[in-house]
């Protein structure tokens, strides 16, 4: 299976300045940002001066079980400020995981979506860890019927907040605190169908009633519900996976077992932002995607 490369470019309130030395400098709305990234191994293009000028930086904890904290050279809003994408608008803060509160990395991802069901009518579509709800508007904007589901409520009250910042809080999209797997087989049982499905799941993380999720345990049995979620008229399924020891080939190769009685192509590959000061393309996950198009 062949490889592919799906690259994201910078936009009027996210740009990856440059990288280097294992971080990497963002730009974030009118704010700049040092954050971690042990994938630049390179040296940074830039001078020191304009890396001095960020107005902030994450530092990692010592250990690997992440960690760390932010540490701030100039005033940074507490409660975050607004940025857009495309009509989609949401609140960017410095959350204690390092990033901030979205991933401008899934662009690329959110602007295949909308492709692949540009031509349906009142497209249904499952947003499995949704997260702030970044791909949920970008979907509903495009005139989908929305399903956005997250096992955190905290989450899901955020995206429902980010909702009415672009003034989506009317658009039919439903939002659900659920664990994505046992929602995903209910939907299954009920004979749900959706005409397209992201799944951004993380390496790990606990359900709100206390279900445990690991990626490497959970991933092969929420595929193979969300292919019973789909049929040979739905359009699309994009799967990220991010900081695990896995393949990009393993799971295409999984996605194309579950999906070989559907009509379409299945690739894999990896998602990469590209930097503004060189053109370097910065890896940032690993994806595995169907489409019935191909």
């Amino acid at each position: 299976m062949p490889l592919a490369t799906l690259v994201g470019d910078a936009w009027e309130d996210y740009g990856l300045v440059d990288s280097g030395g294992g971080r990497k400098l963002e730009r974030y709305g009118r704010y700049r940002f040092i954050r971690p990234e042990p994938q630049a191994m390179w040296q940074p293009a830039l001078p020191q001066a304009e890396w001095d000028k960020a107005d902030g930086e994450f530092v990692p904890a010592s250990d690997e079980d992440g960690g760390g904290r932010w540490y701030y050279h100039r005033p940074v809003p507490a409660e975050g400020w607004p940025l857009g994408w495309r009509e989609a608008r949401f609140t960017a803060s410095c959350t204690p995981f390092r990033h901030l509160g979205f991933f401008p990395d899934m662009a690329p991802v959110w602007d295949w979506l909308r492709e692949q069901v540009a031509d349906r009518a009142d497209p249904a579509f499952l947003n499995l860890f949704g997260y702030t709800g970044v791909g949920s508007q970008a979907l509903a904007a495009a005139g989908a019927a929305v399903t956005h589901v997250d096992a955190s409520k905290k989450s899901v009250a955020q995206a429902r907040e980010n909702a009415a910042l672009a003034d989506m809080a009317e658009r039919p999209i439903r939002w659900i605190v659920d664990d994505a797997g046992k929602f995903a087989a209910r939907e299954v049982r009920r004979g749900r169908r959706y005409d397209a499905i992201l799944l951004d799941p993380p390496k790990f993380g606990r359900g709100p009633n206390g279900e445990r999720w690991q990626i490497e345990e959970g991933l092969a049995p929420l595929l193979a519900d969300c292919r019973h979620l789909l049929d040979a008229d739905s359009r699309a399924l994009f799967l990220t996976v991010y900081a695990v020891r896995m393949s990009a080939l393993a799971i295409g190769e999984l996605l194309a077992q579950l999906f070989a009685d559907l009509p379409g192509k299945v690739e894999c590959g990896e998602l990469a932002v590209r930097e503004e000061a060189r053109g370097l393309l910065l890896p940032t996950a690993i994806f595995a995607r169907w489409s019935r198009h191909g």
